[in-house]
């Protein structure tokens, strides 16, 4: 069986190095497409180095565009590379553009899908990334659900059971298996000041957020609220197109450390180590849940709902009031919930799924 690995971002790259390690473990025959979705050196390149994956045997390098161009140049590179390597299963994970385009390139040349991260919902159509994950999903020959709630959900869709597998999600397994480097290495970040549990960690790029001028406003305002009730820095990590939209819409950063992107080692431990987490981000609404870390989502919905029902996590939406409200809420919580996403053994789960399901069984 040949296997393609097909990535695009940096939450590609992360969820699916314990699948790459597992293949390399096994010395199966699998390859890498990057689509170059994600294409500067720290929101990419670092994160092979790091991790110590293999590179890419492809990039695309297709850069950023409306979803309609960026997607469509996926779809004609992964189908070219696809059409040459003749592989029997197509691998992808999430809901990016890259996700979509490789499962339709995949679906009309008879390869089968599988699908990392199957059946997470926000019933928002508005997001893209909504959009992205129902189409893959409904395309798929294994749907690899990360925990019984996505399962349920793929049921309740009408697709087949034989079909669903819950195997815990692989940002168990990339924490389980980073972190302890982490701690063997001490590493610093340029924010002057910090030490464990004396700053806040603000993370917002999402389309909905970042393009809608009162939302943005909205929720720069409601950090603001936080640092100055709380005397603390809040640390934000800021994608360049979320800067370009903060300075198009003359948003002051006030009391905003604003830094540039990190590589995955740098963010996690300064995950790790905040006293409370602010983000738009479904990844990091996970993270914060595995590290035992409070989570604020600043959105009306998440894909996630296992941490809102874990305890690790609350919603508070745009308005700056609820924002500060809900900060205070979780603050007070006991870190003491339990990790809902699975044991840290997904990769080797999927790709021993991914090997009993061979060609006779498709």
């Amino acid at each position: 069986m040949k296997i393609s690995i097909i990535l695009g971002t940096r939450p590609e790259i992360i969820k699916l190095s314990p699948i790459i390690r597992e293949c390399e473990k096994l010395s199966l025959d699998y390859f890498i497409i990057h689509s170059g979705q994600h294409y500067t050196f720290n929101i990419d390149e670092v994160f092979f180095e790091q991790l110590k994956l293999p590179m890419p045997k492809y990039n695309l390098k297709v850069g950023s565009g409306t979803h309609a161009e960026q997607t469509a140049k996926i779809l004609l590179g992964i189908e070219k590379v696809l059409q040459k390597e003749g592989p029997n299963i197509v691998l992808v994970e999430g809901d990016t553009n890259t996700v979509l385009a490789s499962a339709l390139a995949a679906s009309k040349l008879g390869i089968k899908i599988g699908h990392v991260e199957a059946g997470l919902r926000s019933y928002d159509r508005q997001m893209p990334e909504e959009i992205n994950r129902i189409l893959t999903d409904h395309c798929s020959d294994l749907l690899f659900a990360p925990t019984e709630k996505s399962r349920k959900i793929l049921i309740h869709e009408g697709i087949q059971e034989n079909k669903i597998f819950v195997t815990g999600n692989t940002i168990v397994d990339a924490i389980y298996q980073n972190y302890k480097k982490i701690k063997e290495k001490s590493r610093t970040i340029d924010c002057p000041g910090i030490s464990k549990n004396n700053y806040f960690l603000a993370t917002v790029h999402r389309q909905e957020n970042v393009d809608n001028k009162e939302k943005f406003r909205g929720i720069i305002r409601g950090l603001n609220l936080i640092a100055a009730k709380f005397g603390l820095q809040i640390i934000y990590p800021i994608h360049p197109r979320s800067l370009k939209q903060m300075k198009l819409f003359n948003i002051e950063k006030n009391n905003l450390h604003l830094i540039e992107p990190l590589d995955y080692f740098s963010f996690l431990e300064l995950e790790k180590n905040a006293r409370l987490i602010l983000t738009d981000s479904g990844g990091v609404q996970e993270e914060a849940c595995i590290l035992k870390v409070p989570c604020v989502t600043l959105r009306n919905n998440t894909e996630r709902p296992e941490t809102l029902e874990a305890g690790s996590n609350i919603l508070a939406g745009t308005n700056p009031h609820n924002i500060l409200l809900r900060t205070e809420y979780m603050l007070k919580k006991s870190r003491e919930w339990i990790n809902p996403f699975g044991d840290g053994n997904a990769g080797e789960r999927i790709i021993n799924i991914v090997q009993k399901n061979d060609e006779s069984r498709f």
